[in-house]
Order: C-alpha cells, then structure tokens, then sequence
C-alpha cells in the first residue's frame, strides 16, 4: 500500500510518456511489494504526478535543465513490508520505469533520486483510523507477509 510521490520537470515528459510513466511505477510498487491480484488490493497503490514549473530546481544551485533530468521519487510505504532486497528492486524499477517512458530523442542524463520512507507501525492513519502491519497485510494481500507463505 504505497503512496508514491514522483517530481519532473514541466515538459519533461508528453502526456503519452506520463500515462506510461504512471502505469510502470504503479507495476513495479505492486511487483516489488507483492499487492494481491484484488483490483481493491490493487487500488491501495497510489501515485502522484508533479511536474514543477521550469526555473524551480537546482542541482547545485544550477539549473542543469539543458542538460539533465532530475527526477524525485518518494516512496511511503508501511514498515516491515520491504526487506534489503525488495528495497533495491524498488529503486532499480523506479530507473529503470523513468528511463523507459523518455523520449529516444532525449540525450540529456536522467538523474533519480528515490527515497524509500518507511512508515513505523501505527503512524499511517488511513480514513481515519491508525493502521498497523497487520492491516495492512489484510488489506493490500501481501503475498510476501500472508499467513501461509511459509515465512
């Protein structure tokens, strides 16, 4: 059950590249966290589009505009759900999903910044009411976290 934050610069991708960059960030959170087949499940991955105007980032006090791609990703997602190796799939996806839906054209350099927030345990409130790891495993069908699995 991620929220998932992506920042880009305004323009930087075209409303096709966006509607692909949502759907493959949705598909690599559902992979790497394991989200049951449930379209309800499903619906709990959420993921927000940003773009910022031009002029608002700096990399260095620069703007490398013309020459890079800054992309800021941030990732919330409930504590105990991702081990060493889910959290480096999550951050290999995630380049790999930004570097997919640019434009073969684009030469400029995409520099990612992922930051994967973990959320302690019965500090995510969701409609009102205080989840915990339980929860959320009943609720998002983590495969990974579900009685059963043999963990």
């Amino acid at each position: 059950m991620p929220n998932i934050l992506i920042k880009i610069p305004q323009g930087a991708f075209n409303a096709q590249q966006r509607e692909q960059l949502l759907h493959e960030v949705t598909q690599v959170a559902l992979d790497v966290e394991q989200v049951g087949a449930d379209p309800r499940q499903r619906a709990l991955c959420w993921v927000l589009l940003e773009e910022l105007a031009p002029g608002t980032w700096r990399c260095g006090g620069v703007d490398l505009g013309a020459q890079a791609l800054p992309c800021l990703v941030q990732v919330k997602v409930p504590a105990g759900v991702l081990d060493s190796a889910r959290r480096q799939a999550y951050v290999a996806g995630l380049h790999q999903a930004l570097a997919a839906c640019r434009s073969a054209e684009d030469g400029r350099v995409l520099m990612t910044s992922i930051l994967l927030d973990e959320v302690p345990d019965g500090t995510w409130g969701a409609n009102g009411t205080l989840w915990h790891l339980a929860d959320f495993t009943r609720a998002a069908g983590y495969r990974h976290l579900s009685p059963g699995n043999g963990q």
